[in-house]
C-alpha cells in the first residue's frame, strides 16, 4: 500500500524525497539498535573495510530502488512498478544460474522464458524498453543478493546502509534548502508529518521483511512476495485509472504464467524433500 503514501508527496522532487527516506530512515534504525544495544556489532561492522565495502554498494543499490520506485509512482507508472517486482524472483532465478552456476530444472528456465516472452512484448507494445520495471528488478534482485551473501542481521546491516549514505543525503538536503528549493520549512504542518515519516514507512517493513525470511520457508516467502505488485497493480488500474490495455494483459499473462510454474515447481521440491 506505500504508493498511496508517496502518492502525497509527489509535489516534491523524487531525489529530495529520497534523501529524507534515508535521514529519517536511519534516525529510526539507529533509535532501534541503541534500544536494542546493539550500538557495538554497528560499530564493529563500520571498522571492517570488506564489511563495509559490501554495505556501501548494498546501499547504492537500495538507495537506486527507492529513487526509480519513486519516480515511478509519482510519475503515474505504478503498473510498471508492479511489474518489476513481479519479475523480481526470476530475475534472482536468473542470478542464481549465471552468476553463481546453479543449475536449473527444466520447468525454471521455461518459467524464465515465459517471463522473457512477456517482457519482449511490452516492449514491442510500448515502443520502447520498460526501464523503470527492469530497473526495481535488477536493483532488488542485486541487493537481496548482496544481503544473502553478508553475515550482518538486518538490523544491523540496515543501520550500517543507511550511515555510509547520510552523509550525502544530508549535504543534498542542506544545499536544497540553502538554494530555496527544499520542502522543510517551506512546506505545511502535514507535508512535514508525511516526510518525518518516510523513516518508519521505509525501515519497518524492511526489518519485518528481514525478521521473516528468517523463521519461514522459502517457498513461502517466494509466493508471498508477488502480494505486494499484486495490490500495486489494482491500486494502478482501479484507483489511478492507468491504462491496462489487451497486449499489456498479454505481457502479463506471460509473466504470471512463469511466476505459478516457478513458484509451483519450487513448491514441490520443497515437499518432496520434506517428505523424504
Amino acid at each position: 500500500m506505500v504508493p498511496l503514501y508517496w502518492r502525497q508527496l509527489s509535489a516534491i522532487s523524487p531525489v529530495e524525497l529520497i534523501a529524507h527516506r534515508g535521514v529519517w530512515s536511519m534516525v529510526v534504525l539507529l533509535a532501534l539498535v541503541v534500544w536494542r544495544g546493539r550500538t557495538g556489532e554497528v560499530l564493529a561492522s563500520l571498522r571492517q573495510p570488506r564489511a563495509l565495502a559490501r554495505n556501501l554498494l548494498s546501499s547504492i543499490l537500495l538507495t537506486t530502488n527507492w529513487l526509480v520506485y519513486i519516480y515511478g509512482v509519482n510519475s503515474g507508472q505504478v503498473t510498471e512498478c508492479s511489474l518489476g517486482y513481479f519479475l523480481v524472483p526470476l530475475v534472482i532465478v536468473a542470478v542464481g544460474r549465471f552468476v553463481m552456476r546453479e543449475q536449473l530444472r527444466w520447468p525454471q528456465w521455461i518459467a524464465v522464458g515465459s517471463a522473457a516472452i512477456g517482457v519482449l512484448l511490452l516492449v514491442i507494445h510500448l515502443g520502447g524498453i520498460p526501464w523503470i520495471a527492469l530497473s526495481l528488478a535488477g536493483s532488488w534482485a542485486a541487493y537481496s543478493f548482496m544481503r544473502k551473501l553478508s553475515p550482518i542481521d538486518a538490523l544491523t546491516g540496515l543501520s550500517v546502509e543507511t550511515i555510509l549514505i547520510a552523509p550525502l543525503f544530508i549535504s543534498w538536503l542542506v544545499w536544497q534548502h540553502h538554494t530555496g528549493d527544499g520542502a522543510l520549512l517551506r512546506v505545511d504542518g502535514q507535508t512535514h508529518m508525511l516526510l518525518f515519516s518516510a523513516g518508519v514507512i521505509t525501515a519497518f517493513p524492511l526489518l519485518l521483511f528481514g525478521y521473516g525470511a528468517q523463521r519461514i520457508r522459502l517457498a513461502t516467502l517466494g509466493l508471498m512476495q508477488y502480494i505486494s505488485p499484486s495490490i500495486q497493480l489494482l491500486l494502478a488500474v482501479v484507483l489511478y485509472g492507468e491504462p491496462f490495455s489487451s497486449a499489456r494483459a498479454v505481457s502479463f499473462a506471460f509473466i504470471w504464467a512463469g511466476l505459478l510454474l516457478y513458484s509451483c515447481d519450487n513448491l514441490l521440491q520443497r515437499l518432496s524433500k520434506s517428505e523424504s
